[in-house]
């Protein structure tokens, strides 16, 4: 210290803070350069039966990323059935969320809010009253209190809005009533069949039942038996919709110790949710494991949700119970997209979205994508049009992680891409993305990889996993993230050769590590690996 000059040794005070120093400050002049800018956000507020809650998305496009998401648990539709009314310690909790979540609106600057209503504002006699208060405190927002086959409706429309090619039946659950409908495409054209909107929410049933279980598995029975849109289910899907089933997923998860703590394309079949169903009856709900994932206003209606789909899967017939995290709120957006953006692929633009975020050289993962499909083309392998999609998506994806340390970029590679709020894509090919990122930044080591995540993809997935991963170390080693390099140096089989093709001005990158990893690839396509420069 004494051989330092003055102006080297700065004097800190201990009540100093780095925000103070001139030196530190804001980089750029965009408010938040990690959004899409796809215009101002947009709200919805769903004043549901049971809940009341506020999402904030970043904008209305294919996609529709939340940016806020808070609900409360007013109860709305507490003893509606027997009283007629809406209690007033939920009104009293739903008109002070609703405030709350206007001044967070105008805090997040939202371009326009979307509220509704359901169940609960639909059959009490106090509803109008409840919901011209609710409308004063929005500052005039309109409020639309939708009927059950419109929510009905919204509902499919949400379940086609994550999942493009449903097929099968949607129910949504909610407090206060159950929707069903028919939902399919064909021919690129959504079909809905008819609605029914039936007093069999969790909340309602409590009431009805007055609290006895046997009772409600009457009034179950009764209801659904009678319930014609559920006589086509049989082997198709059961999309499920609404907290209770979701809450009752969730249990199902933590007792098979599922690796992917995914809501949305969870997928069970019909034997085993009757199975876990029935088991949730027989048994104590504090006794179940992971319970306490589970809030506790919710837990008392677990077994109402069982007891329903229990006579749902019965009636129906379905294959598979199929979790949805979309829903209403979702359909009401979905709604108001226009028929082009409808069209788009989800989850195509959501990796497209996070390759223009976090990638070096956004243009890159368009190239590598093209690198790769004319390779897998000279292979000969099968090679669908949902694994080409799932390949354009893992390319966009392949370089969302290199701000990470090089030795945690497949780790955080692997858990970004498994737990991204992802639509149009299930479970198998959810692992399939995040399989082949993961392969791209280790290896082909599986050593550090959890089993049981592999085992959710097939076997043809993982194989497929593994080439690309393996292509994507040749492409980067050449490229290095950037564009404009691959459409030079194109790699395809020959013969009995995997050739890597380098313009002589590109001679040089030509190295050991690329002759290894080039034969880390042929070796899994079977071949011998060839560096030709032209």
């Amino acid at each position: 210290m004494e051989n330092l000059s003055k102006t080297q040794v700065q004097k800190v005070s201990p009540d100093a803070s780095p925000v103070d120093d001139g030196r530190f400050k804001l980089l750029g002049n965009k408010e938040a350069p990690g959004r899409i800018d796809s215009g101002p956000p947009v709200a919805v507020i769903d004043i549901g039966s049971n809940s009341v809650r506020l999402v904030v998305y970043e904008g209305l496009n294919r996609a529709p990323t939340p940016v806020f998401n808070e609900k409360v648990l007013a109860g709305l539709g507490r003893n509606v059935h027997s009283s007629g009314h809406l209690p007033e310690d939920g009104v009293r909790d739903a008109l002070a969320a609703l405030t709350r979540f206007k001044i967070l609106c105008k805090i997040m600057n939202v371009g326009s809010i979307k509220v509704l209503a359901t169940a609960a504002a639909r059959d009490a006699e106090n509803g109008k009253d409840f919901l011209n208060e609710a409308k004063n405190i929005l500052g005039g927002v309109d409020i639309e209190l939708i009927s059950g086959d419109r929510e009905a409706r919204l509902s499919a429309m949400g379940v086609l809005s994550g999942f493009p090619h449903a097929d099968g039946i949607v129910g949504d659950m909610g407090g206060g009533s159950l929707e069903l409908i028919d939902v399919c495409v064909k021919n690129n054209v959504q079909k809905f069949g008819e609605a029914v909107s039936l007093r069999l929410g969790g909340l309602a049933l409590q009431d009805s039942s007055g609290n006895s279980i046997k009772k409600a598995k009457m009034i179950i029975k009764d209801e659904i038996s009678a319930i014609k849109q559920l006589d086509n289910g049989s082997g198709r899907k059961f999309y499920a919709v609404g907290g209770t089933w979701r809450a009752l997923a969730k249990l199902h998860m933590r007792q098979t110790s599922y690796p992917l703590n995914v809501m949305h394309g969870y997928s069970v079949s019909a034997k085993e949710m009757l199975e876990f169903c029935r088991m949730v009856q027989r048994v104590s709900t504090d006794s179940i494991s992971g319970i306490h994932s589970i809030a506790s206003a919710r837990r008392p209606l677990l077994i109402y949700g069982a007891l329903l789909m229990e006579s749902i899967v019965l009636k129906s017939r379905v294959k598979r119970i199929v979790l949805s995290a979309f829903g209403v709120r979702e359909g009401l957006l979905y709604e108001a997209v226009s028929d082009d953006v409808k069209l788009a692929d989800p989850l195509l633009v959501a990796a497209n979205e996070l390759n223009f975020l976090r990638s070096r050289a956004p243009k890159h993962g368009f190239e590598l994508a093209q690198w790769c499909d004319h390779l897998m083309a000279s292979t000969h392998l099968e090679d669908s049009y949902d694994e080409k999609r799932l390949r354009l998506g893992a390319c966009l994806l392949s370089d969302v992680a290199w701000r990470a340390h090089p030795d945690y970029r497949a780790e955080q590679s692997l858990n970004m891409i498994a737990h991204a709020a992802f639509a149009g894509v299930d479970h198998p090919g959810r692992t399939f993305l995040a399989l082949s990122v993961y392969y791209r930044h280790i290896g082909l080591s599986d050593n550090d990889l959890s089993p049981r995540l592999r085992e959710l993809a097939t076997s043809h997935q993982l194989e497929h996993a593994r080439i690309l991963g393996a292509a994507m170390r040749v492409a980067y080693i050449v490229s290095a993230a950037m564009p404009g390099v691959l459409t030079q140096a194109p790699v395809a089989c020959e013969g009995k050769r995997v050739v890597l093709r380098l313009p002589k001005h590109l001679k040089d990158l030509a190295s050991d590590r690329l002759n290894s990893r080039l034969k880390q690839l042929a070796k899994l396509l079977g071949k011998e690996p060839l560096v030709f420069i032209e």
